[in-house]
């Protein structure tokens, strides 16, 4: 089968999505594309992974950078190449011109298949009326839709779409490149469970920072363990919260490589999402994967992901207090962290083959449809 990617965004963790799937259909034996930017992470693919550049872009194209015709016009070439030799191609990650470009498709009645990863943009994202514009055109125009939530499902249902056109599958990507796994296969045995929670991604105020500090400082006060709330990400701080960090707080400013990130999640005693606003969060399968539990809050397609008192807990978002006693049940119980996060990892390896299983008969279905 011969699959083409189109993620026309240098955005890191849209190409780390993407490299997820391409290097596991690569490894399949399957005829693999992917069409990008020149700006793309390239030591996140496989060797195996055919990776075509005909633009330098930015941007996900909702502003300036979109009215270049001379760059789209090269895009729409790559995509009538892929059409022509009977790719099934997948949009893997936002940008403007995806629209035009399933459009495109559509009149050469070529498949296309759309991820969704927002129903609605995250509070305070630039462009929120013409991403909702977007989203609406690019149901329209594409063959079928993958959403990572059931919940999202139901709801493109309700509104219409009907059932065969999307496709629901857990998102499980990890942050890791394309070698890392097969370097270090020990990667998630023989993990630790040191006293602290690991916050890890950008530092943005949908994602809960400031609940997050709050119950921190509430921990302070509860007993005399060594606690410690580790915050590993870049990201503007000091517009979430004012004053000193509380004392157990560290902050690891800064993008995390991956042996930086692998050693994070090897020593910390559990991850914690404390979002206020979310879709979902690849966060939740990659502490899975290393054997620690997860406290998400109830945004989202987030509790979807966690079975609570089992692999995690769900709290209510923006609510400190609740937060701060879920953390300190798993910081004050190293075998309980563990027992939960076995119970994650089997959870994990389970959605994972489903998940595998559910994109492959995709992407057959639509190799096999005549639109």
């Amino acid at each position: 089968m011969r699959l083409t990617y189109v993620l026309l965004s240098p955005t890191f963790g849209m190409h780390q999505y993407t490299a997820d799937l391409a290097n596991r259909m690569a490894a399949a034996g399957h005829d693999v594309e992917l069409i990008t930017t020149a700006r793309l992470p390239a030591d996140r693919y496989d060797g195996r992974v055919r990776i075509a550049t005909p633009v330098a872009l930015q941007t996900t194209g909702f502003g300036r950078e979109g009215l270049d015709l001379r760059s789209y016009r090269r895009v729409a070439a790559a995509l009538d190449a892929a059409a022509a030799a009977q790719a099934v191609v997948h949009f893997t990650g936002p940008h403007l011109w995806n629209v035009p470009l399933l459009a495109r498709l559509a009149r050469r009645g070529a498949p296309g298949v759309h991820t969704l990863h927002d129903l609605d943009p995250h509070r305070g994202v630039r462009f929120g009326s013409l991403i909702r514009l977007w989203n609406r055109l690019v149901i329209r125009y594409a063959d079928r839709i993958l959403v990572h939530a059931q919940a999202y499902r139901e709801r493109l249902l309700a509104g219409g779409l009907a059932a065969e056109r999307v496709t629901a599958a857990p998102l499980l990507h990890l942050f890791l490149g394309s070698t890392a796994l097969s370097h270090r296969p020990d990667l998630a045995d023989n993990v630790a469970y040191e006293p602290f929670a690991l916050f890890f991604g950008r530092l943005e105020r949908y994602k809960g920072v400031e609940t997050l500090l709050a119950a921190a400082a509430m921990l302070n006060g509860w007993n005399d363990h060594p606690y410690r709330i580790v915050l590993a990400g870049a990201g503007p701080l000091d517009r979430l919260w004012a004053g000193a960090l509380p004392p157990q707080v560290e902050l690891l400013a800064g993008h995390a490589d991956d042996a930086r990130a692998v050693d994070l999640f090897r020593r910390c005693r559990l991850v914690v999402l404390p979002y206020t606003d979310a879709s979902q969060s690849a966060l939740v399968a990659a502490a899975y994967f290393f054997r620690k539990p997860v406290i998400v809050t109830r945004a989202g397609a987030l509790p979807e992901y966690v079975e609570d008192g089992r692999t995690g807990y769900v709290v209510e978002p923006d609510h400190p207090a609740g937060l701060a006693r879920r953390l300190a049940e798993l910081l004050d119980a190293p075998d309980r962290a563990a027992a939960f996060g076995a119970a994650g990892r089997a959870w994990y390896d389970a959605q994972r083959r489903a998940e595998e299983a559910t994109i492959l008969k995709l992407y057959q279905d639509l190799a096999r449809t005549e639109r």
